[in-house]
């Protein structure tokens, strides 16, 4: 048998952590340099980002009348409150409905189970855009359009992936804590609220975390059933500036910063239960 030589043992090896380091390094400027060029962009005047390359410095850090003008003109005061209106209603249906129904799935036994779940999981499959002309035939025929109740019932079902967080915690929660209960005669109601939904708060820690942030973010709902200036949320505000022949690109960007702050700040703050959230769920 031939031996093979220590250099061929050795060139192999590298040339993979070689390739390995280089897609991280790749993947680190896709993510890193659209961040940047909004960082740069809003420290810059209208002529500086006009005239400058878009990786380029600007001359002054200390410029911050496109932030004064993002703020002030367009309404973030406004677009915060209607925004976390929106939030605080959506977010505690969300969070109600997807535990009722992992609830029910996960506790008892009956005709179209498995339909239900099959359901949730087909509706990944449908794209939102196909289904926009009846959502939005119905929205208006029950008479939200132009109000924050749109966007509110729109968001307050539950999606796939609460409901998914839901059931794997609901499989840590012992079933003798529920027949427990019911000797004591207590109803399911009850033990719904009073035993299975404070076993239930990494999951709703980071169900609140995960969906809050997509419904902070979001435009295309907003955008589409709030017509009315003073109905704006934080990602309207900024369309504000776009005209009929151009944007004001950098006094955009610097209120995509000044909109990335407060989700910056809850996500470092409390990113321990998103991630013990999924292990935990996944590990129980």
């Amino acid at each position: 048998m031939q031996k093979r030589s220590p250099k061929a043992k050795r060139t192999k090896p590298s040339v993979i952590i070689i390739l390995k380091y280089l897609s991280l390094i790749v993947a680190a400027l896709i993510v890193i340099i659209p961040i940047l060029v909004v960082i740069f962009a809003a420290f810059k005047t209208t002529k500086e980002f006009n005239l400058s390359g878009k990786l380029e410095l600007p001359k002054n850090f200390f410029n911050f009348a496109n932030f004064q003008k993002a703020f002030k003109d367009g309404g973030m005061i406004t677009g915060l409150k209607n925004t976390v209106i929106i939030m605080m209603a959506s977010l505690t249906g969300t969070i109600i409905f997807a535990a009722m129904v992992a609830y029910v799935l996960n506790r008892f036994e009956f005709f179209g189970k498995k339909l239900i779940l099959g359901a949730y999981l087909a509706a990944m499959l449908v794209p939102m855009v196909t289904t926009q002309v009846a959502t939005y035939k119905i929205i208006n025929a029950l008479g939200l359009y132009g109000s924050l109740g749109a966007p509110i019932v729109l968001y307050l079902g539950a999606d796939v992936m609460s409901l998914y967080i839901m059931l794997l915690f609901m499989d840590s929660i012992h079933v003798s804590l529920d027949e427990s209960a019911k000797l004591e005669g207590a109803s399911i109601p009850y033990i719904f609220i009073k035993i299975i939904m404070p076993n239930l708060k990494p999951a709703i820690a980071t169900i609140a975390i995960i969906r809050g942030v997509t419904i902070y973010n979001d435009f295309y709902i907003p955008f589409l059933y709030l017509p009315d200036q003073s109905q704006l949320t934080l990602s309207t505000t900024l369309y504000k500036f776009m005209g009929p022949y151009g944007g004001q690109w950098n006094v955009i960007c610097a209120g995509i910063i000044l909109i990335m702050i407060p989700t910056t700040v809850v996500f470092l703050s409390l990113q321990k239960y998103i991630y013990s959230g999924f292990v935990n769920g996944s590990v129980k």
